[in-house]
């Protein structure tokens, strides 16, 4: 079949580097992809939250499956158009998408479905949000309401900070997206991140994972899209995945067909797990991005027929094949990120690498110029590695940084240090 990705991150890279060693794949297109790519698929220059320029390019190529990598697509209705041309689509509805582009639209579902997740509070103007804020007082957490690229969320440990991220997002800080603003209890525990399948009716597990936010060793500095990642995560073991599918998801997945707009898709569930029991952070409705990497390293190339599976509403009769093995992805970044940061710098020696089922570099924000790899983004590299122990992926994943000449960029030196 012919297969196109849309997206241009590491988590593009990934779902390419495992859709291609499938033996289904006849050709891979990916728009627009990035420099790392071009061994493995075709890269297009498209705009992929135009969903009649997808469905007119499709055509022109033979398409036969479509599968969406990041958000903004699917919030667009991509999906949707795609899939009303007739075409096998992997990605859920701009509607069933709400799930990821309104937080206020989430808890309303958890609501329904009597899913476990932080006490809450929706508000479009900042005085009765502060208000509110005073009244619970802190830690509490501040979250713009719509896409914001994965950094409209303020852990605010002191009233303050609370105050000012309403202002900040409330006075156009990040967009369109914080027009509306969500404020929920701070939940203490461990986050880990639940990856499934569902077909609008039948949910598949698949995975979890573990990523690290801040952006510096010790889970200290700013918020970032990710820093590394992990999988599997230790700390979601089979009895409280088994729980969260049965409290959190199952019933999402079920009030969403309710409503009459089926979820389809992968789900992420991003959770806070405290004494055993799981309680919903948020939903995405993409892979993560740097979980994907781990994911696809483990899954390889059944991915894709999982994915197809997913597509064509025949998830009962998937399964999914896991080795006892461990993956780990170090985010290399440019310096500066997640504020302000150089393009164009150099970066050599990842041509030495190997590329197998143990080692990838998959490419984030990297482009040619004059021949030359050079970083184009704030999270750049994601040095990717399995091993029979975490600890041995961990060992060939720095391993591999050694080798990567880039002084112009930095990564955190403890990923996998909680299960580690």
């Amino acid at each position: 079949m012919n297969i196109l990705i849309l997206g241009s991150g590491g988590r593009e890279h990934s779902l390419a580097w495992a859709v291609s060693q499938n033996p289904k794949c006849d050709k891979l297109i990916v728009a627009p992809g990035n420099a790392g790519m071009d061994d493995i698929a075709d890269c297009a220059v498209l705009d992929i939250e135009d969903g009649a320029a997808v469905v007119d390019f499709a055509s022109a190529h033979s398409i036969d499956f479509v599968i969406v990598g990041p958000e903004a697509p699917l919030a667009a209705g991509v999906a949707d158009t795609v899939r009303a041309a007739g075409l096998l689509c992997f990605g859920p509805s701009a509607e069933a998408a709400k799930l990821e582009a309104s937080k206020a639209f989430t808890k309303e579902v958890c609501d329904a479905a009597n899913a476990p997740t932080a006490a809450y509070a929706h508000f479009t103007e900042a005085a009765p949000a502060k208000d509110y804020i005073r009244q619970q007082g802190a830690p509490i957490v501040i979250k713009a309401d719509g896409l914001a690229a994965g950094k409209g969320v303020i852990v605010a440990m002191d009233e303050a900070t609370a105050l000012d991220a309403v202002d900040d997002m409330l006075g156009g800080a990040f967009g369109e997206a914080g027009a509306e603003v969500v404020i929920e209890e701070f939940m203490e525990g461990e986050e880990a991140s639940f990856f499934l399948l569902s077909d609008g009716k039948t949910v598949l597990p698949i995975g979890t994972a573990q990523d690290h936010k801040r952006a510096f060793d010790g889970d200290t500095g700013p918020n970032t899209g990710g820093m590394g990642a992990y999988s599997p995560a230790p700390v979601l073991s089979e009895d409280i995945a088994a729980r969260a599918l049965a409290e959190i998801v199952q019933p999402t997945v079920d009030e969403m067909a309710k409503r009459g707009t089926p979820y389809q898709g992968v789900l992420y569930a991003g959770l806070m797990i405290k004494d055993g029991a799981p309680r919903l952070v948020e939903y995405n409705v993409r892979f993560g991005d740097p979980e994907c990497q781990v994911l696809m390293m483990r899954l390889g190339a059944q991915a894709l027929d999982l994915m197809q599976a997913c597509a064509e509403e025949r998830l009962n009769e998937a399964q999914v094949q896991w080795a006892d093995d461990h993956a780990i992805t170090v985010v290399m970044a440019a310096k500066g990120y997640p504020g302000s940061y150089d393009k164009g710098t150099a970066i050599k020696g990842i041509d030495t690498l190997p590329e197998d089922s143990m080692n990838m570099v998959f490419h984030a924000g990297t482009s040619l110029k004059d021949g030359q790899l050079v970083a184009s983004g704030g999270r750049v590299l994601n040095v990717t590695a399995r091993g029979a122990s975490l600890s041995e992926a961990r060992d060939r994943a720095y391993a591999a940084i050694d080798q990567i000449d880039w002084p112009d960029g930095f990564y955190r030196k403890d990923i996998g240090w909680r299960a580690l």
